[in-house]
C-alpha cells in the first residue's frame, strides 16, 4: 500500500503541478478517482487530496501511479520535485543519499534514531517541539520520516549501526505505552535485520568519547563520506574528508565504549519489562 506524505499550511506551485499531472494521467488512463484509488490501494479521499495538492504524494505512490496510468515516466520524474516539499533544504541532500548509502551510522543522545521510530513515537516527538508545529506540519514531518524507513528493507541493504545513550531508553515521549511499543520495535528491527546493529551507551560509563553531542554519518555508494550534525544553533551537512574522517574515528571509539549488541538487547528487554 502506498501513501501520501502529509500536508503543510501552504500549497506550493510544485505540489499543484504534481497534483495536476496525476489528475491528467489518471483521466487519460480512463479511470475515475475511485477506480484509481482501488488500483493504487489507497482511499478515494486520499486520491482526491493528492490531485488537489492538499497532500504530498510519496515516492511509492508516484512510481505506482506512473505504471497504473501508463504515464511513461512523467510521474516518476516528479519524485525529485516532491522531495523538496518533504524535507528542509539542509536535510534534503542527506535524505536523497540515504536511499542508496552503503553505511549509515549515528550516535544519539536524546532520541531513538529516526529510521527506527514508530509512528506514535514520531508523533509524540514532533508534538513536543518548541516552537510548536501546526498539526499539518506534524503530519508532513512524521510521514516523511516513516517513508525514509524503507531503506531498512532495501536490496542490497546498507550496513546500519547505532550507539544510543541509555537515558534515551527511559525518556517516555508520548507516555510509557508509547515508549514500551517503541522499545519493542527496536528489538524487533534488531532481530529482523542482520545488517542493523544497536548498541547502548550505559549511563554509568566512566569514560565517554561522545560528550560533544549527537552525530549522523554516512558512506555513499560512490565512496563519499558525510556527516550531518544537528544542534540548537542549526543543522550542518559536512563533507570535508578531514572533518568527516575524524568523526568516523570517534564513532569507532564510541562503539568500543558502548555495550555489545547482545548485552544492549538485554538492557532494552529489561527496560520493556519495567514499563
Amino acid at each position: 500500500m502506498v501513501t501520501a506524505v502529509g500536508t503543510s499550511g501552504e500549497t506550493t506551485h510544485g505540489r499543484r503541478l504534481v497534483g495536476e499531472l496525476i489528475r491528467i494521467h489518471r483521466v487519460r488512463a480512463g479511470l475515475t478517482q475511485k477506480e484509481a484509488a482501488e488500483r493504487l490501494l489507497i482511499s478515494e479521499s486520499l486520491m482526491g487530496a493528492v490531485e488537489r495538492a492538499e497532500r504530498i504524494p510519496s515516492r511509492d505512490l508516484l512510481i505506482d501511479a506512473d505504471e497504473v496510468f501508463g504515464a511513461g515516466g512523467a510521474l516518476k520524474a516528479c519524485c525529485e520535485l516532491v522531495d523538496e516539499e518533504k524535507y528542509s533544504p539542509k536535510f534534503l541532500d542527506w535524505a536523497k543519499l540515504e536511499r542508496t548509502a552503503r553505511v549509515i551510522s549515528a550516535y544519539e543522545t536524546m532520541l531513538i534514531p529516526g529510521l527506527l521510530q514508530t509512528e506514535a513515537y514520531a508523533y509524540a516527538l514532533h508534538r513536543s517541539r518548541v516552537p510548536a508545529y501546526s498539526e499539518t506540519e506534524i503530519i508532513r514531518h512524521v510521514e516523511a520520516r516513516l517513508e525514509r524507513q524503507t531503506v531498512l528493507s532495501r536490496t542490497p541493504p546498507p550496513r546500519i549501526g547505532y550507539v544510543i545513550e541509555e537515558s534515551v531508553l527511559d525518556r517516555a515521549l508520548g507516555g510509557s505505552e508509547v515508549l514500551k511499543d517503541q522499545l519493542r520495535h527496536v528489538l524487533d528491527c534488531v532481530g529482523r535485520y542482520n545488517h542493523l546493529t544497536v548498541q547502548v551507551m550505559p549511563s554509568a560509563q566512566h569514560t565517554h568519547a561522545g560528550l560533544n553531542g549527537p552525530m549522523q554519518l554516512m558512506s555513499t555508494a560512490e565512496g563519499r563520506t558525510l556527516l550531518f550534525a544537528e544542534g540548537q544553533g542549526g543543522d550542518r551537512l559536512i563533507s570535508k574528508p578531514e572533518q568527516v574522517g575524524d568523526q568516523f574515528d570517534l564513532f569507532g571509539i564510541l562503539r568500543a565504549q558502548a555495550l555489545n549488541p547482545w548485552k544492549s538487547a538485554e538492557i532494552i528487554e529489561t527496560k520493556v519489562g519495567k514499563l
